[in-house]
């Protein structure tokens, strides 16, 4: 399905939801809708599902005016928060529940796909069982397996996984990238996490106070954020941004270090216009390469995080967080100097708009 938004609005009373957006979903792919919370997202899907009607605008499905048109009426697939199954079905008959509906398939059509979605989501075993003989997990991938079966030609997925524990989303999410790389549908994601927008792939739309701020594919969305607010939203843990001085090497930070990077022409004025230089905390190291810029300083706090840790230091420009692959012990208070190569770095104008971003920012997307 090929889906677009034009112009849409969403109001309540005074309250904006969602500011006037132009959006068009590439079809039978992952689209991401990336955001915090009250960003703007489920707000955005119930608009595209045909929950909510738009204040303002129109939503295109295959060339078709559908706005308005209830959801009951349409081929749409959706996945909530919460694990939502038929309390008194069996596993198998609430995933065979909207083939049933449909009327179309013959029992062993439906039994064939009810095994199928079983046995790629790992719950072969629990067939026979009530949904609340299972663990939450169990239940989402049941809830999931409904959604699947419909080979609705729209699914939309408002953070299937955010209730469940680390192990159990790791999981879920690769079986969920595989599920939808056979192209059967063109999926919506709903997430807050920049790290599961990177896992998925796919298209990633960057949602902040109900207005969307970019939308491409996700490595280039990530490589090249258009401005700091995108920048901000793609970036856990969030960028490290410090406030300097365009100058003829390059921008001056505070404290009076230099960072040799080639900025665009920035006019004729006589002062020095400001400049936000970006950096992500993959990009700070304790071991130093030829040409980086040293930024001594003191760790204030130290967080293991998975196969991570995070040191937040406090230098002459600020202070900064580091992620550091590997477990490592650090003493608060502790002298440490961090390193940075000035080609990793993104630079901002005055109004938050990208001049620079890294050059390998074109191929590689940073896990």
């Amino acid at each position: 399905m090929e889906l677009r938004l034009r112009s849409i609005e969403q109001r309540v009373g005074p309250k904006v939801h969602l500011y006037p957006l132009d959006l068009t979903l590439v079809p039978l792919a992952v689209t991401v809708l990336l955001g915090a919370t009250q960003a703007g997202k489920t707000t955005l899907m119930r608009v595209m599902a045909g929950l909510d009607k738009p204040s303002a605008g129109q939503v295109m499905a295959d060339g078709q005016d559908v706005t308005g048109v209830p959801v009951r009426e349409r081929n749409v697939a959706m996945v909530y928060q919460q694990f939502i199954n038929y309390p008194s079905m069996t596993v198998a008959d609430n995933i065979a529940s909207p083939l049933r509906l449909r009327g179309a398939h013959s029992t062993a059509q439906i039994e064939a796909r009810v095994a199928e979605l079983a046995a790629k989501l790992h719950i072969e075993p629990f067939l026979k069982r009530l949904p609340a003989e299972l663990s939450g997990g169990q239940q989402q991938r049941v809830a999931l397996a409904r959604a699947l079966a419909k080979k609705a030609p729209l699914m939309l997925l408002d953070e299937p996984l955010v209730n469940l524990d680390y192990k159990l989303r790791e999981e879920l999410r690769e079986e969920l990238s595989a599920l939808f790389a056979s192209g059967e549908s063109t999926v919506v994601y709903a997430t807050t996490e920049p790290t599961e927008a990177l896992l998925l792939g796919g298209y990633t739309a960057v949602l902040d106070a109900g207005e969307l701020l970019q939308y491409g594919a996700t490595a280039e969305v990530f490589h090249r954020p258009q401005s700091i607010r995108v920048a901000r939203a793609f970036s856990d843990p969030p960028m490290n941004l410090v406030e300097g001085r365009a100058a003829p090497e390059g921008v001056t930070l505070p404290s009076g270090l230099s960072l040799a990077v080639r900025l665009p022409a920035a006019g004729t004025g006589s002062a020095a216009p400001a400049r936000t230089v970006g950096m992500r905390a993959s990009s700070l190291r304790v071991q130093r390469r030829d040409g980086d810029l040293s930024l001594p300083g003191t760790v204030e706090l130290a967080e293991i995080s998975g196969s991570d840790t995070f040191v937040h230091v406090d230098t002459a420009i600020g202070e900064v967080v580091a992620q550091l692959p590997g477990v490592h012990v650090f003493t608060l208070g502790a002298p440490i100097t961090l390193h940075l190569s000035p080609s990793q770095v993104f630079v901002f104008d005055e109004r938050g708009q990208l001049l620079v971003a890294p050059p390998e920012a074109h191929s590689t997307v940073e896990h």
